[in-house]
């Protein structure tokens, strides 16, 4: 009896067991890279439209700033702190949902904004029309969008406004508490950032978005975007 349980255990198990083996080495290897160095994160939403689009997968650096202990927020060693202007990944502290936003204010910074135009401790930020007529128009959600480049600190980027939708164009001035970082999308009209849940904590936030790596575009049954693939952010 012992030999013919020895036999099925040879044919049957320990082949099953040699393959799974290797997966399961990979699988713990790459958890713990995947929590505190290197990540992606899959985007459902607009809010950083033109910047990012539904159906992006941007790949995270964890190591941009700090290290923290795989699969936790607490922190090792730190090296450095989010710049104005950085597209961060973050927990929100409405509900701890994984977001992904720009930063636009600094600890100690007063952020206010008077129609659409922000406004970084008393000064609002200089904006160059942008012409929408080389961005695909499936992009929009208004009949009449309005684009523009922001110059904000030493990074350029596109903003977008949608004068169609009901949005808070308007608010601030607001202080940011030291330790906290005020987030906004870059389809301003559009996102539910800083605004409505206020500002970040640092140790929320985990980590600097640095490529597009894929895109599929939800829109179009999945078809890929070619063009977006390892798009620099």
């Amino acid at each position: 009896m012992k030999s013919r349980l020895h036999l099925v255990w040879r044919r049957r198990i320990k082949p099953a067991a040699l393959f799974f083996r290797p997966i399961a080495v990979l699988l713990l290897v790459m958890a713990p890279l995947r929590s505190a160095v290197l990540d992606w994160n899959w985007v459902p939403s607009g809010s950083m439209k033109p910047t990012i689009m539904e159906g992006d997968m941007v790949l995270v650096n964890k190591l941009a700033y700090d290290l923290k202990v795989p699969f936790t927020t607490h922190h090792l060693a730190q090296w450095a702190n989010p710049k104005r202007g950085d597209v961060a990944v973050f927990y929100s502290p409405r509900d701890g949902v994984r977001l992904v936003k720009r930063v636009v204010g600094l600890p100690g910074d007063t952020i206010e904004m008077r129609d659409d135009v922000l406004c970084v401790n008393g000064e609002p930020l200089r904006y160059t029309a942008a012409d929408t007529a080389g961005f695909r128009r499936d992009i929009f959600e208004s009949p009449n969008p309005l684009l523009a480049t922001e110059h904000l600190g030493e990074r350029d980027h596109y903003v977008m406004a949608l004068p169609d939708k009901p949005a808070m164009r308007t608010f601030g001035p607001i202080a940011v508490p030291p330790g906290h970082y005020f987030m906004m999308g870059d389809s301003r009209d559009n996102s539910f950032d800083s605004r409505y849940f206020g500002a970040v904590a640092r140790d929320q936030i985990i980590g600097r978005a640095i490529d597009v790596v894929v895109s599929f575009d939800p829109k179009h049954y999945f078809f890929p975007r070619m063009g977006r693939f390892t798009q620099k952010l």
